[in-house]
């Protein structure tokens, strides 16, 4: 297609009378709002799917054509990304309407060309209204080194909440702070701290040089928008053991399965080494999942939670792994040497809230006889 479309421009006849634009199309998700409306998802020989409250849903129309799909990519990419959807077969990327953002991945299957968008908020939401079941989120805007890490499957929120703190801590702390994203999400304003997002890909060409860039441009926080390989795993955990305070995220479903994830990203030969490395650098693990809540109206986040307190880093440090939810478990007061919190802990207090269905929270538990106990713990008063 050699014109390139516009955003406003018809190309998708959703029946015979009517044509819509992918502009018309995005604001389903400014209608509905993105903590309702998160993805939606354009493939040929289907009409276009969005995913609502955690749910994929049909919209009523005709299905995609080849001819369609590569319009209304047209319409979203810059001739940058065009050419890098030629030469690679997929590509990251962004789009800002005036009511909101989303990023976008772009790429080839069996059937021709398909795009996944993600909708994201202008700004980031307060962190009060994250829905953290404790104050840890107090001690993590106040530390000054260590890294935090928010991990959960693909759409729990983890971006958010990052985005959430490290404006708090932008609005508070006159900090220099510095962001490796694939690609930019939230866009942050610098307020009492100077902020500088790097996109990789366009401002430099991997989180490696990124990080190692980093390190001599004076950051105080540092965001690493993924841990995908060693490489960059190393210089997080080195820019953490530094003195500085790092963001990053990890796709893992438990605080147990991230410091063996990151652990075995190692050859053997290093993994005693990574381990107290990590013991040492560790600040924070929020590991966290969405629940739709029990009105349907959209969802609610439960979190598990690390606090890398002495006893806790000694259990990384020595390889103990199978010991951390027993710590998660009892080390739960409201004070800043614990704050911690498990998975079903915290799933246990939205059902007692009147949040989340208990046949919900159930389903989303990773260790149901826990959640079953952690129930009756609620239900006592305890």
């Amino acid at each position: 297609m050699s014109d390139k479309p516009e955003i406003d421009t018809p190309l998708y006849a959703i029946n015979r009378e009517r044509k819509l634009s992918m502009k018309d199309l995005l604001e389903y998700f400014a209608k509905h709002g993105s903590m309702r409306v998160s993805d939606m998802h354009l493939k040929v020989n289907c009409p276009p799917i969005y995913r609502v409250d955690g749910d994929l849903q049909r919209l009523k129309g005709a299905p995609l054509d080849r001819a369609t799909i590569e319009a209304l990519a047209r319409s979203l990419l810059g001739e940058g990304d065009w050419k890098r959807l030629q030469e690679r077969g997929s590509v990251d990327s962004s789009y800002i309407t005036d009511k909101m953002q989303f990023r976008l991945n772009t790429f080839h299957d069996n059937d021709g060309l398909v795009i996944a968008m993600r909708a994201l908020e202008d700004n980031p939401p307060a962190v009060e209204e994250i829905g953290f079941p404790n104050n840890a989120w107090q001690d993590i805007v106040l530390r000054q080194h260590g890294l935090v890490l928010l991990t959960g499957i693909t759409g729990a929120g983890k971006s958010t909440t990052i985005a959430a703190l490290i404006n708090r801590i932008a609005a508070t702390r006159p900090c220099r702070i510095i962001t490796l994203e694939d690609p930019i999400e939230y866009r942050l304003t610098s307020k009492a701290a100077m902020i500088s997002q790097r996109e990789v890909g366009r401002d430099v060409p991997s989180f490696e040089r990124g990080l190692r860039d980093c390190l001599r441009e004076d950051p105080d926080v540092i965001f690493v928008g993924e841990m995908r390989d060693r490489e960059s795993t190393s210089w997080t955990l080195t820019a953490a053991e530094t003195g500085h305070l790092v963001f990053s995220t990890l796709h893992t479903r438990d605080v147990r399965g991230t410091v063996t994830r990151l652990i075995d990203m190692f050859p053997p030969s290093q993994q005693d080494e990574i381990a107290s490395q990590l013991s040492l650098g560790l600040s924070h693990i929020v590991c966290q999942k969405l629940i739709p809540r029990a009105d349907g109206q959209g969802r609610v986040v439960a979190m598990e939670i690390l606090n890398n307190s002495y006893g806790m880093s000694n259990l990384i440090r020595l390889g103990k792994v199978e010991q951390i939810y027993s710590l998660l478990q009892s080390r739960t007061k409201d004070i800043p040497e614990e704050r911690m919190t498990t998975l079903e802990r915290s799933l246990a207090s939205l059902v007692h809230s009147g949040k989340v269905t208990h046949l919900e929270a159930e389903k989303w538990a990773n260790h149901p006889n826990s959640f079953i106990d952690e129930m009756q713990r609620v239900q006592q008063g305890r």
